[in-house]
């Protein structure tokens, strides 16, 4: 799979995360997102009517040895669904990926498709929710059976020091995750606020941004330079030489 192909298969970890990757593609824990992500992958777009579409929950993708996790909200319907790999295909990954090749963090400034020899180096992407939910809205109940996928992930994934969380309900869901494993206390004392910066009691550094959601990217809540500046800022606390 692609999220392991930088581990040698010696590497006990390779296993881990390709049997975590197939755990979450055979994830049937949410009725009404898996009728949804079917449901948008038998109609399609008329747009991409000659493609295949996923249609099944996306696993995540990166470097095993990331010290760099972006969090984001979940499968976009024509994006990751169609693609089945995180931020491509859309427009919140053709925002996002410039920025991350143009730092170092991708070999390719385009995601297109799972195979266009894309890869990340000192980051890892996932999302709080793996199939794409109607409105974009995921409910409580399905972030939080999403969370064993990531609690999981986060424990096969060593060497993380920052935590970028793409948008609100992605930095809901880690908080929530931060809780229910004991390494904070209380939610209410980390605020989500686009460029906002808190050192974790377990010693990682969590940030926030604004989604890179069209929404967003297209009437100017977020450019190309607030969102530059999150990921420079996670590459130094991540100890990452520009």
């Amino acid at each position: 799979m692609a999220a392991v192909e930088t581990l040698p298969r010696s590497d006990p970890r390779f296993e881990t995360l390709a049997q975590l990757n197939e755990r979450i593609v055979k994830c049937v824990q949410c009725p009404r997102l898996r009728a949804h992500s079917c449901k948008v992958a038998q109609e399609k777009r008329r747009a991409y009517l000659d493609w295949e579409y996923w249609g099944l929950p996306v696993p995540s993708f990166g470097d095993p040895n990331a010290r760099v996790l972006a969090l984001g909200l979940a499968p976009g319907a024509h994006g990751s669904n169609r693609t089945g790999r995180p931020f491509t295909g859309d427009g919140s990954g053709d925002f996002m990926y410039p920025v991350l090749h143009e730092l170092g963090l991708a070999s390719k400034s385009r995601a297109i498709a799972r195979g266009d020899g894309l890869k990340l180096r000192h980051a890892w992407i996932a999302s709080v929710v793996r199939c794409a939910p109607p409105g974009d809205k995921p409910q409580p109940q399905e972030i939080r059976n999403c969370g064993t996928h990531l609690a999981d992930e986060i424990q096969a994934l060593p060497c993380i020091r920052v935590v970028v969380c793409l948008g609100k309900i992605a930095f809901d869901g880690y908080l929530a995750f931060l809780l229910q494993t004991g390494v904070i206390a209380r939610k209410s004392e980390y605020r989500f606020t686009h460029g906002a910066h808190y050192l974790l009691p377990n010693g990682l550094h969590l940030l926030a941004t604004y989604h890179p959601s069209l929404r967003n990217t297209n009437t100017g809540r977020l450019n190309r330079t607030m969102f530059t500046r999150i990921f420079l800022r996670a590459r130094e606390l991540a100890g990452l030489v520009v």
